[in-house]
């Protein structure tokens, strides 16, 4: 499990996208924000160029990004409220759903400032940042640390496992010990996912490096040690209904959903790996991260991550920004996408290992039954 590390302005518009085509792609340029007539006479940028391209953008507006940052902190501890001293018992399930939604929200805003996409001189922003990884079970010491791995080595079949989900090759994982295809498995399991609280969270971004490294990581144990201290004021001051209401169930779906983000950003049908040789940046974020379609809503609790091609093609650029680049730029207006559809997630979940020779990722009862190109 040490492999694991995980790592807007209200946009109600949805990106639309024209129905899926006959090769079953999504063509964003055809839809009403990318019109078709935009493309004549452009010449399309690849390579550094496009990198440059988006500059531009990558430029915060400290007053916007304070007031996206401290109405979600504010709305949150609203919400936080509302499962404590409501006395309607549906009401507090509903808060507390509402409160882990808000928290999969602030963990982007974390995200974000972390990488210095937002408020990157603020001082205080750095100290209430670092706050909220204690509280939110990812410690600044882990995160930055694996999340920046992950950009420098997202799409490389050798290095990519740290701050990302492992991937073996077909040959790799054919030629290991059966404990190390259940290993390995067991890491990209549904339940993995599903349980990304427990599974992600609290043991691979506290425990584990906590003790790999406790002076390094001393904030992981700090974040543990959090997180203790709130269940025990929990109980004793409310009880256990509170407990599984206030602290247990908004994690469990912020870390749920993020967890599930974060696996369907990297690995989806489509998606593509590689050695070190022909290794780019922009062919990296292009061709190894999603566009992941969401209605309005899901698009602002999760602050726009679902357009994660253009933020691995420039981590600066700020959350909110992110689709006015989508809008801006033809050249990612035809990404690699996935969705939160039932189907989709099941497509995605079912890619086990890579095969070489196919150059696509499979399943494992491809793997068994063999496969066509």
């Amino acid at each position: 499990m040490s492999s694991f590390r995980a790592d807007g302005s209200i946009f109600l518009h949805t990106l639309a996208l024209c129905p899926t085509s006959a090769t079953g792609t999504h063509d964003l340029r055809i839809s009403p924000y990318f019109p078709a007539h935009s493309m004549l006479g452009f010449s399309m940028r690849t390579g550094q160029e496009l990198v440059l391209a988006t500059r531009r953008y990558a430029r915060d507006s400290a007053p916007r990004s304070w007031w996206y940052l401290l109405s979600t902190a504010f709305l949150l501890l609203l919400a936080f409220a509302g499962t404590l001293w409501n006395v309607n018992t549906a009401a507090k399930f509903l808060f507390s759903i509402l409160s882990g939604l808000l928290l999969l929200r602030m963990f982007v805003i974390y995200h974000d400032q972390q990488h210095h996409a937002i408020l990157p001189r603020s001082r205080n922003a750095e100290r209430l940042m670092r706050v909220f990884g204690v509280f939110a079970l990812s410690a600044s010491s882990v995160w930055r640390s694996s999340h920046n791995h992950h950009h420098s080595h997202n799409s490389r079949l050798r290095g990519s496992q740290i701050g990302s989900f492992p991937i073996m090759t077909r040959s790799q994982f054919e030629s290991s010990a059966p404990s190390v295809r259940r290993k390995y498995l067991s890491m990209r399991h549904p339940l993995t996912i599903l349980f990304g609280y427990l599974t992600m969270f609290l043991y691979g971004m506290c425990i584990n490096p906590f003790f790999n490294n406790p002076k390094k990581h001393y904030d992981c144990l700090i974040a543990l040690l959090v997180h203790l201290a709130i269940s025990v004021a929990l109980v004793t001051f409310w009880g256990w209904r509170q407990l599984l209401l206030t602290q247990t169930l908004p994690h469990f779906v912020t870390y749920a959903i993020g967890s599930y983000l974060f696996y369907a950003q990297h690995n989806f049908p489509g998606v593509s790996f590689g050695e070190r040789l022909g290794w780019t940046y922009e062919k990296a974020a292009m061709e190894s991260s999603s566009f992941l379609k969401t209605n309005g809503l899901m698009a602002w609790f999760t602050g726009n991550i679902g357009c994660h091609h253009i933020h691995h093609l420039n981590a600066k650029i700020p959350f909110y920004r992110l689709p006015e680049v989508i809008r801006d730029m033809p050249e990612l207006q035809n990404p690699r996408t996935t969705s939160l559809h039932p189907l989709d997630i099941l497509r995605c979940l079912r890619l086990k290992v890579w095969d070489s020779d196919l150059q696509r990722m499979i399943s494992l009862r491809e793997m068994t039954h063999g496969v066509s190109a």
